[in-house]
C-alpha cells in the first residue's frame, strides 16, 4: 500500500455510547504496575493511560482489571471491586477525559490459571476440577489444581461481573470490555479442555456458552449493551496451539449466543490477524461473514493492515498492543511517517509509563 495517509483509521467514529476521535484502539495489555497488596493504581497508571489519549487513539481499553480478590491470575494487576480501587481508577478516567479520550475498563477473572498465593489463599475456580499446564506468568509456581464452581459459586461470579462494570461506571469508564477469551474463566466455560460439565454450564458448545450468556446478560443489564464489548477467541494462553475444530460453525455458535443476549460490539482476538484459519478466510472475515455489527480487530495490526481491513469492512477499529507500549506517540508517528521504536520486552518492562 503506498496510501500513508490512512484516512480510514483517522477518521472518527461512534460505536455504541462512543464517540471515538479515530477509528483505533488501544488492545488490553497486562503491565502488572497496580499495588500487589491492594490492586490499587498509582500517578504512574494514570500518566500512562493520559498519554496514548493525548495521542488521538479513539478507545482506549485497560489492561485486564479482576472483579474479586479470587480472580486474580498474576501479581501486580488492578482490581475494580473495592472503594479504594474505584477511586483510583478515577484519576485515570479523568485524565483521558480532560484529553478528549474514551476508556473502557476490561473486567476479567482469570479462573484456573492461578495460584492460591495469588488468588487470597483459595483455590482457583473453573468449570471443572481440572489442572491448567504450565507455571503462573510473573510468579513461576505452577497453576494450582482449580475447584469445580458450584452452580451457587456460579452465580456469585456473574455478579461480581455485573458489580464491577457498575463499579467501572462509577470510576469514570465509559464502559467495559469482557475479557471472555485466551483460556481465562469464561473461555474456560466456552472450551471442552477445561470444561467437563454435565449441567446447563456444559456439554456442546451451544452448552458451554450458557456461563458467558449468563454474564453477558447480568452486565448489558446493569450498565447497557451500548457500553459493553466482548472479547471472545480459540487462543489459550495456556495452550496456544487450540484451535477450534470447526472455526467457522464455533464462529456461528458464538455469534448466536451474541444474537440471543443483545450484544451489538465484540472483540474477536488473534494473535496474527492476517492468518488464515478456515475456508481461505481469516478469523476477522469468517466473524464478519456472520456478524453485521460492530468489531474491533486485533492481531499484531500495523497501521497499512489496519487501513485495509477498514476499508473492505472487515474490521470497524483496529485495536494495536505492543507498538503502543513502546510508542505513546504512535498515531502521530504513523501520521506524519516517522519510524516506530521497535517493542522490546526487557526495555519497555520498565519504560513504558
Amino acid at each position: 500500500m503506498t496510501n500513508k495517509t490512512y484516512d480510514k483509521l483517522f477518521e472518527p467514529v461512534t460505536i455504541g455510547a462512543w464517540n471515538l476521535k479515530t477509528r483505533t484502539a488501544m488492545a488490553p495489555m497486562t503491565r502488572c504496575f497496580a499495588d500487589d497488596q491492594t490492586g490499587v493504581v498509582g500517578e504512574d497508571v494514570v500518566e500512562y493511560y493520559r498519554k496514548r489519549a493525548a495521542d488521538g487513539i479513539g478507545l482506549i481499553i485497560t489492561e485486564g482489571v479482576v472483579i474479586s480478590p479470587r480472580g486474580k491470575g498474576n501479581p501486580g494487576v488492578p482490581g475494580i471491586y473495592s472503594p479504594a480501587q474505584i477511586e483510583a481508577w478515577k484519576k485515570v478516567t479523568e485524565a483521558v477525559h480532560g484529553e478528549g479520550g474514551t476508556i473502557i475498563a476490561q473486567i476479567w477473572h482469570v479462573g484456573r490459571v492461578t495460584h492460591h498465593e495469588l488468588a487470597g489463599g483459595l483455590p482457583p475456580q473453573a468449570p471443572s476440577a481440572i489442572q491448567a499446564e504450565g507455571v503462573v506468568p510473573r510468579f513461576r509456581k505452577p497453576y494450582d489444581v482449580p475447584e469445580e464452581m458450584t452452580t451457587g459459586d456460579i452465580q456469585e461470579v456473574i455478579a461480581q461481573y455485573a458489580q464491577a462494570a457498575k463499579n467501572a461506571i462509577e470510576a469514570g469508564f465509559d464502559g467495559v470490555e469482557i475479557h471472555g477469551a485466551h483460556g481465562y474463566l469464561i473461555d474456560q466455560f466456552n472450551s471442552d479442555v477445561s470444561n467437563h460439565r454435565t449441567d446447563k454450564y456444559g456439554g456442546d458448545l451451544a452448552g458451554r456458552l450458557t456461563f458467558m450468556k449468563e454474564v453477558l446478560r447480568a452486565v448489558i443489564d446493569a450498565i447497557g449493551a451500548d457500553r459493553t464489548l466482548i472479547r471472545f477467541s480459540a487462543l489459550k494462553m495456556d495452550n496456544p496451539d487450540y484451535m477450534w475444530e470447526d472455526p467457522e460453525a464455533a464462529i456461528q455458535t458464538f455469534i448466536a449466543a451474541f444474537h440471543e443476549v443483545g450484544v451489538t460490539m465484540i472483540h474477536p482476538s488473534t494473535m496474527n490477524f492476517t492468518q488464515v484459519i478456515a475456508d481461505n478466510k481469516t478469523l476477522h472475515q469468517l466473524v464478519r461473514k456472520h456478524w453485521k455489527g460492530i468489531i474491533v480487530g486485533v492481531g499484531s495490526l500495523d497501521a497499512e493492515t489496519a487501513e485495509k481491513a477498514i476499508e473492505e469492512g472487515t474490521i470497524d477499529v483496529a485495536a494495536f498492543g505492543r507498538p503502543l507500549i513502546a510508542n505513546p506517540d504512535f498515531l502521530h508517528r504513523i501520521h506524519h511517517d516517522e519510524p516506530l521504536v521497535t517493542y522490546d520486552a526487557k526495555q519497555h518492562l520498565v519504560t513504558l509509563r
